[in-house]
């Protein structure tokens, strides 16, 4: 099965947006500290390209979880791997690369509420409104997309095309 690859948004659209979310988490934790919890593996792009444009201290540590088999969600929410750090009276920022159902992201910040950490809040680079079976509430949104198939800047389909510097819709054939 040979696939193709739309371009959605440019590697300029997404380094601007990301900048500018970088500059509000800044203006919202003047004078504080915030701890950017990764989400593993996707959002590794997003989470050190934001971490450089925020301007207050950044601390970061990374987490994998999984909800997924192959491209099909299976609901049920697996943590592959936990948290390095203590985030208790912490200023946490979770970091994903893409919201669709909810369910993962649900399920995760429940669990991270029960750490105690001073404030928690979500920040997503692509967020498919439409795919939403659990509602979530996203502080910092890059870009709402449409129910498409999206790869680059971290997302992949069968761990291929994270490395490409824009989203990209595959279009399969």
């Amino acid at each position: 099965m040979a696939e193709k690859i739309k371009v959605l948004l440019k590697e300029e659209e997404v380094l601007a947006r990301v900048k500018e979310l970088g500059e509000q988490i800044s203006k919202d934790y003047a004078g504080e500290e915030v701890h950017i919890i990764c989400i593993l593996k996707g959002a590794v792009f997003m989470a050190t390209e934001l971490a450089k444009r925020i301007t207050v201290p950044v601390s970061l540590d990374f987490m994998s979880v999984s909800s997924y088999q192959g491209t099909t969600s299976t609901g049920a929410v697996k943590i592959i791997k936990d948290l390095d750090h203590i985030i208790e009276g912490k200023n946490v920022i979770v970091v994903e690369d893409i919201i669709d159902t909810g369910r993962t992201l649900d399920y995760l910040i429940k669990m991270l509420r029960n750490r105690k950490p001073k404030s928690i809040r979500l920040c997503t680079l692509l967020d498919k409104p439409d795919r939403r079976v659990v509602d979530v509430d996203v502080d910092y949104v890059g870009f709402e997309i449409p129910d498409e198939f999206v790869v680059g800047f971290g997302l992949d389909y069968d761990q291929k095309y994270r490395n490409l510097p824009f989203i990209g819709v595959v279009e399969f054939s």
